[in-house]
């Protein structure tokens, strides 16, 4: 079977310097930076379902089209042959989806069309009753359910009666029985054995029921887990072929069951892996000894939900937390050197004047090193949806007359706190920096990981810079090298900052050389770089200009727009459909080409 799994954008995007589409275009309140980064990765969910149909011999082709102007969507489809169309759909792209199922049953009438998701999966009759092109949806954790699907289709069967799965039949949207949690996930194939993605999941489910949170809704209730052997040979397998040595972990909960995750740090060490990794979870499944093996295994950031700084605002959410905890949490991660980012929101049940200034001041008193405010959205699945259904504040209608991206709304607030809201977040987007440790600090760190963990190093020779003493941060960012740091353009560019710091243009420009040689995909390294490249055209040096550099090395990616994880162009020859690979296999480490070191040479930003 050919199978084109998609990635649709939010709605028609014009093509440059073209008007909106009047009908089908963003929401009239839309402004750039609405749809954040991670809205244009393409779902994990579309490479674990990729895999899966790669092992059992069909043709997949994976494509994120979520930045694609119309023009060349409608180009796209037309040439895209596909027997079945599998769609993900979220619910800032819910009208991005339907245009395209509407696009593609136009150009291939025969096609069986499956829609998926997590803003599919609680609304998945009214979106067979909305939208006439989409044939199935299919419910939370979708691999046996297309697995079956795809094997129905190939041997002409009927889809009716398909588990897990609502499907249209000649009567009208009909449910077919559910189907149960896979309960060995490793029995699915890893993505990635097939796919170059920086994502990895180990887990799936959260046990907790936040009211604004949809997880038991896509995966059932409870937690499921991989391997820890599983999980490390996926990491072997993708890390040689990735452009930096760092993978997000995006489990709901990453250290739901805290011996599990010792036991991975502990095999990811004994591998040898060497490599920065993140992590999202709760404040209330950390301890001193879990902390201590991410951080020595290469967590260098861990994001917690923290939502608010009110006990009363995270008992009405069913946070089942206390802000205490929070405060430890965030203290017990400072102390083996993790920095730690707090995600928070705004208008959540209950929220008041108060409860806001609560927070505010809760964010001073925890200092984490960095926040960041969303603002809430009712999202199908969750039970803040549910509440808000039976109160009348919205109906499921809503999400298919509507155009907004998400259904950004205070749960509760009156029309004046609501505009206080506003306001606030418009003016504080983004993310806001906080805590920095001192070098007496980081020192500190060292004395509780070993003296020879290089990313703790790395950290003492930034905090050396910021207090001015560039020598000894030079020093410490080379020691860091010779105990093989795995992002060594991360550690070059500090050591150039310093030298330049210092007065030391020649050295700079030694370190920039090297480090655009050896590891150049590092954002902080190429805007240091370009900005040096054009002081130096621009005589800065001669004209005793100062030059501004960044000599942070914050866990940040720094990715290539590529299919099939993002949306780039697509490849020459994308139309042509192959027997499918074999899964890949860790590759033996290659040695950089050598490049030019008379001028500074490094891969400009897209």
């Amino acid at each position: 079977m050919k199978i084109a799994l998609l990635y649709a954008p939010p709605w028609k995007i014009p093509r440059a310097g073209q008007p909106a589409y009047p009908a089908d275009g963003p929401p009239a309140d839309f402004r750039p930076g609405d749809l954040d980064p991670d809205f244009h990765q393409t779902p994990y969910g579309l490479f674990t379902l990729g895999a899966q149909a790669m092992r059992e011999g069909h043709s997949v082709k994976v494509l994120n089209l979520s930045g694609f102007a119309w023009a060349e969507i409608e180009a796209v489809a037309r040439e895209l042959d596909a027997e079945v169309f599998g769609f993900s759909c979220w619910t800032a792209n819910r009208r991005g989806v339907a245009l395209m199922a509407a696009l593609v049953r136009r150009l291939h009438p025969s096609a069986t069309i499956v829609v998926g998701g997590p803003h599919a999966t609680p609304l998945a009759r009214e979106m067979l009753e909305h939208h006439a092109a989409i044939d199935v949806v299919v419910c939370g954790e979708g691999e046996a359910t297309f697995g079956e699907l795809v094997g129905r289709v190939e041997r002409g069967e009927s889809l009716e009666g398909l588990a897990g799965a609502w499907v249209r039949t000649p009567e009208g949207a009909s449910e077919g029985p559910p189907r149960a949690s896979i309960a060995e996930l490793d029995g699915l194939p890893s993505p990635h054995d097939y796919f170059d993605t920086h994502i990895l999941m180990t887990s799936r489910g959260c046990p907790w029921q936040c009211t604004f949170c949809g997880a038991e809704t896509s995966w059932g209730r409870g937690f499921r887990a991989n391997s820890v052997e599983y999980v490390v040979d996926a990491l072997e397998s993708v890390l040689p072929r990735l452009p930096v040595r760092m993978i997000q972990i995006k489990d709901d909960t990453f250290t739901t069951n805290k011996k599990r995750v010792i036991e991975l740090c502990r095999a990811m060490r004994a591998r040898e892996l060497g490599f920065l990794w993140s992590c999202d979870t709760r404040v209330d499944v950390l301890n001193q000894e879990l902390l201590r093996e991410m951080r020595l295994a290469g967590c260098e950031r861990l994001s917690l939900g923290v939502e608010s700084g009110s006990q009363r605002i995270l008992d009405a959410i069913q946070k089942k937390i206390e802000v205490h905890e929070i405060v430890e949490a965030t203290r017990m991660a400072k102390r083996v050197g993790i920095k730690v980012r707090f995600y928070m929101m705004l208008g959540n049940r209950g929220e008041t004047h108060e409860s806001f200034d609560e927070t505010l001041a809760f964010l001073n008193e925890a200092a984490p090193h960095s926040y960041i405010f969303s603002c809430l959205s009712i999202y199908p699945g969750t039970i803040d949806y549910q509440d808000a259904v039976k109160s009348g504040l919205v109906r499921a209608e809503d999400y298919f007359s509507g155009d907004f991206q998400e259904l950004k709304t205070p749960f509760d607030a009156p029309p004046e706190l609501t505009r206080v809201l506003s306001e606030w977040f418009a003016a504080h987007r983004g993310v806001h920096e906080v805590y920095r440790a001192s070098a007496a600090e980081c020192r500190d760190i060292l004395t509780q990981l070993g003296e020879e963990h290089p990313p703790a190093v790395l950290d003492l020779a930034e905090a050396l810079y910021r207090e001015q003493a560039y020598a000894e941060a030079i020093e410490q960012a080379e020691r860091a090298l010779e105990l093989g740091h795995p992002t060594p353009g991360l550690v070059f560019n500090s050591i150039a900052c310093s030298a330049y710091a210092a007065g030391d243009v020649e050295r700079m420009k030694a370190a920039f050389l090297e480090g655009a040689r050896v590891d150049p995909q590092h954002w902080v390294l190429i805007e240091n770089v370009q900005r040096a490249r054009r002081w130096f055209a621009e005589r800065g040096p001669e004209r005793a200009e100062p030059l501004i550099l960044d000599a942070r090395h914050d866990f940040a990616l720094f990715e290539r727009n590529l299919q099939p994880t993002l949306p780039g162009p697509l490849p020459e020859g994308w139309q042509a459909w192959v027997e499918p690979p074999a899964p890949r296999r860790a590759p033996a480490r290659r040695e950089p080409p050598e490049q030019s070191r008379t001028r500074l040479k490094v891969v400009s930003s897209p």
